[in-house]
């Protein structure tokens, strides 16, 4: 299991986190928590309910729609994001395709969290606004 400092250390390696302080990081690490999945395990599936952002902390993961790979995910990258926001169904589905060990945050918790340090929206909102941009592009 990872310490908070670890957890914090990793966190900030996070595109999502980068623009997140040391302090607002170790309130985040508190609420996130490590997961393991085997291989071909399922971590989500079209068309539920998004409740949560996993962070590959190990392993790999295949994103698809039905059969259809759409890519694969590695070490410090994440999925779900928008489920911490807003809770649509998933427009896809995430299985490990290799044992993966994960962190994972709920929406609730982190929504929660948000309501009590609205320094940490802002950062995130910065994020994820700098990546519409970039995709506009």
């Amino acid at each position: 299991m990872l310490s908070t400092v670890e957890k914090v250390l990793f966190l900030k390696s996070i595109d999502l986190f980068s623009q997140i302080s040391g302090d607002n990081l170790a309130e985040v690490a508190l609420i996130a928590t490590e997961e393991s999945r085997d291989a071909g395990e399922e971590i989500l599936a079209e068309g539920e309910l998004g409740e949560a952002l996993y962070l590959v902390l190990e392993g790999k993961i295949r994103l698809h729609q039905g059969d259809k790979a759409i890519a694969e995910l590695g070490e410090r990258e994440c999925l779900g994001e928008m489920a911490l926001l807003d809770p649509r169904p998933e427009l896809g589905s995430a299985t490990a395709a290799t044992a993966a060990q994960l962190l994972r945050i709920s929406r609730y918790d982190f929504q929660e969290l948000l309501a009590q340090s609205p320094e940490i929206a802002l950062a995130v909102i910065k994020v994820l606004s700098r990546r519409l941009r970039d995709a506009a592009r």
